[in-house]
C-alpha cells in the first residue's frame, strides 16, 4: 500500500506543479509581448540507497516558446512591436538591465520614458528622457524623434534611441519581475539587425484552446492519481477486517 500511494500522490503533486504553468499562460492570454512557458516531465533518479532504475516523474520548465506573436496595429506613437527575434532593453526595479518584448511604452509626467510596468526604458546613454514636445516618432531602428513644442512639424530632433539587443535565448531567463535577464548578470550588446514597428503591439502567442486541452487533460490525470490513492486506502481497510475475522 505505502508504495502505491506514494507513487500516486508523487504524480499529484507533479500534476499540479504542470497546471501551475498552464495557469500561467491562460493568464496572460492578453498580455502584451508574452511568451508562453513550456514544460515537460521529465525522468529524475530517485537519490539514496535501493536500485538506480528507481525514477520519479517531475514537472519541470523547459523554457519559454519564443514564437512571435500576432503584431497588432493600434496607431499609438508610443506603442512598438520587435520584429522577430530580439528584445527591448529596460531597467529592473534592482537597477539591473533586463528584457522586455513589452513595447507598450509609457511617457511619465519628467519626460521618461518607460514601459507598462514603469520600468525605464534604455537607451544608449541609459534611462531615455523625452523633453516637451507636439509629436513624437519611434523609427524602425528604435531612434525617438520629436517635433519641440512651439517649433513647426519640419523642425524634427532626434532625442535618443531604444537599445534593442537579440541575445542567444538560451542565455537568458525569466526573473521575479517578469523580465529576462542574462544568466551570468551580464549586459547584452546593441543589435543593429533588431527592427520594430511603431503604432504596434505584439500580442501574447499563448494558445488558449490549446491550453485549456491541457489543463482538462491535466485534470483528468490528477483525477485518476487521487482515486488510485483510495483505492489503496479501501484495500488496506478490507485487509484489516479479514485478519480481524481470521
Amino acid at each position: 500500500m505505502d508504495r502505491s500511494v506514494y507513487i500516486a500522490m508523487t504524480g499529484a503533486t507533479q500534476t499540479m506543479r504542470a497546471q501551475d504553468a498552464v495557469s500561467h499562460n491562460l493568464a496572460n492570454a492578453s498580455t502584451v509581448g508574452f511568451k508562453s512557458e513550456l514544460s515537460a516531465f521529465q525522468s529524475v533518479p530517485v537519490l539514496g540507497p535501493g536500485a538506480t532504475t528507481r525514477i520519479n516523474a517531475v514537472a519541470q520548465g523547459a523554457g519559454q516558446d519564443n514564437t512571435q506573436g500576432t503584431i497588432q496595429q493600434t496607431g499609438r506613437s508610443l506603442d512598438v512591436a520587435v520584429n522577430g527575434p530580439g528584445w527591448i532593453a529596460v531597467q529592473a526595479p534592482d537597477g539591473s538591465e533586463a528584457y522586455t518584448r513589452a513595447g507598450n511604452l509609457q511617457m511619465g509626467a519628467d519626460g521618461s520614458l518607460t514601459d507598462d510596468r514603469g520600468n525605464p526604458v534604455m537607451g544608449s546613454g541609459g534611462p531615455i528622457t523625452v523633453p516637451p514636445s507636439a509629436s513624437i516618432n519611434i523609427g524602425k531602428d528604435g531612434t525617438i524623434s520629436t517635433v519641440p513644442m512651439g517649433q513647426g512639424p519640419d523642425t524634427i530632433a532626434a532625442v535618443g534611441q531604444l537599445k534593442l539587443v537579440n541575445p542567444d535565448p538560451t542565455q537568458m531567463s525569466e526573473g521575479s519581475d517578469g523580465l529576462m535577464h542574462m544568466n551570468d548578470g551580464s549586459t547584452a550588446d546593441t543589435d543593429s539587425t533588431v527592427t520594430v514597428t511603431s503604432g504596434a503591439l505584439e500580442a501574447s502567442n499563448v494558445n488558449p484552446s490549446t491550453e485549456l486541452v491541457k489543463m482538462i487533460s491535466l485534470s483528468r490525470q490528477y483525477e485518476m492519481q487521487v482515486r488510485s490513492i483510495k483505492t489503496a486506502e479501501d484495500d488496506a481497510d478490507d485487509s484489516s477486517k479479514l485478519l480481524q475475522n481470521s
